[in-house]
């Protein structure tokens, strides 16, 4: 089925065996689906909003004010993402995916493409509360980057108080009943689900939705005219119960983190978002150094400029490897994508340290093309995440990817 105007903002159609959108309603605020996808982008910019807060006004104002060396600042820069990594250890094992693994791709680049813009804006953000309260209320500079923090930790509360309060744990109910929720599901292996119930029943996997009847089998037994059907959906019927993150433990969390695909897909994320990380900590300095014209808030407005793409350009990742798995049905055709990103990606980098370029259209311009591999090849990346071990998605996927990030600090 191809894309819709209208499921930007209508109640999407839901697999009513996970019970996951097979659309996503960026609009509609007011449906479930909608609401989560938006708290969860919003959540991830204001996070790292408040995760890059203060590297902005660390360079001059902090470091002058508390005598900061500067490999304290690096230090308290890992601190910083040690921190996180213990949160988004234990935060990771209460994540869910909402979304069909038709859409999963759209749906997580776009949350990460919003969501990462946040490092951008806090360039922006951070300076300019700063500033305002130093000239327009009179702070010392001493007071106002601590009081500008205050911002930041708003914003947070709110959006946390209204997680809580208008987001379910996960699609089939709260938290505590995912174990039960999973053996529902393994129970409803008998079931078959069509669209017409009289007559030989065909199965057609693109006709899943809300509206669909359900009659009841003995699958296992496999009767007569049934038995090809039944076999078909008994195999729709495991992969979907597959999808249902099992019940955290120890071995489970182990299992997950020691596997191949977990580790390449630590690698693959490494070659893309470690280099976005890379970029991002030095790119105001080389245009300060290319261009001393430019000052430090020009530069720093500039290197911004890196980070906000991630708007568009993560999400066209997801969405084009969302494409293509539609079309193809086949993770090799994700996995093509991605190596085709990190190859371009590795040829920007290139040109851009060979040319080492001092016009500015140069420069802007080959930024410009390293930015959309880059984070094209991370929004592409999300969308394989779901296929790795999707009953432990939570675990598999931000441990190491913490850890990563922390090793680039």
């Amino acid at each position: 089925m191809g894309f819709r105007v209208a499921s930007l903002w209508q109640a999407p159609a839901i697999n009513p065996i996970n019970q996951k959108a097979l659309s996503v309603p960026i609009l509609n605020p007011f449906n479930v689906y909608g609401r989560v996808f938006l708290l969860s982008w919003w959540g991830f910019f204001v996070a790292f909003w408040s995760w890059y807060a203060f590297p902005p006004l660390l360079t001059e104002t902090i470091k002058n004010d508390l005598n900061l060396s500067q490999a304290e600042v690096a230090n308290s820069n890992i601190l910083a993402l040690a921190a996180a990594l213990i949160v988004r250890l234990v935060a990771g094992l209460a994540c869910d995916r909402f979304f069909d693994k038709s859409v999963v791709g759209t749906a997580n680049s776009l949350t990460a493409g919003l969501g990462n813009a946040g490092s951008g804006v806090t360039y922006f953000l951070m300076p300019a509360i700063f500033n305002s309260l130093v000239q327009r209320q009179g702070l010392s500079e001493s007071k106002a980057w601590r009081v500008a923090f205050v911002v930041p930790f708003i914003l947070i509360t709110a959006t946390a108080i209204v997680m809580i309060l208008t987001c379910p744990d996960t699609p089939t109910g709260k938290w505590s009943s995912r174990s039960r929720d999973i053996q529902r599901h393994l129970d409803m292996r008998d079931t078959f689900l069509t669209t017409n119930t009289t007559g030989n029943k065909q199965w057609n996997a693109s006709s899943i939705d809300s509206g669909n009847d359900t009659v009841q089998l003995n699958s296992s037994k496999g009767h007569g005219q049934f038995t090809d059907a039944q076999a078909q959906e008994d195999d729709l019927l495991t992969a979907a119960s597959w999808e249902l993150v099992e019940k955290p433990t120890v071995k489970s969390a182990l299992g997950a983190l020691c596997t191949l695909p977990t580790l390449t897909l630590l690698v693959v994320y490494f070659c893309s978002f470690g280099t976005e990380l890379s970029v991002n900590s030095i790119l105001g300095a080389y245009y300060a150094k290319n261009f001393p014209d430019l000052g430090q808030t020009g530069s720093g407005s500039w290197a911004a400029m890196f980070g906000l793409l991630n708007v568009v350009f993560r999400p066209a990742g997801g969405i084009l490897a969302d494409i293509i798995y539609r079309n193809t049905s086949s993770l090799w055709g994700k996995k093509i994508l991605i190596h085709s990103f990190g190859i371009m990606l590795g040829v920007f980098l290139i040109l851009i340290g060979i040319d080492d370029p001092r016009s500015k259209s140069m420069m802007f311009g080959l930024m410009t093309g390293l930015a959309f591999f880059d984070e094209a090849a991370n929004g592409a990346c999300f969308a394989l995440v779901p296929h790795v071990r999707p009953t432990s998605n939570g675990r598999s996927c931000p441990f190491p990817l913490r850890v990563l990030r922390l090793s680039l600090s």
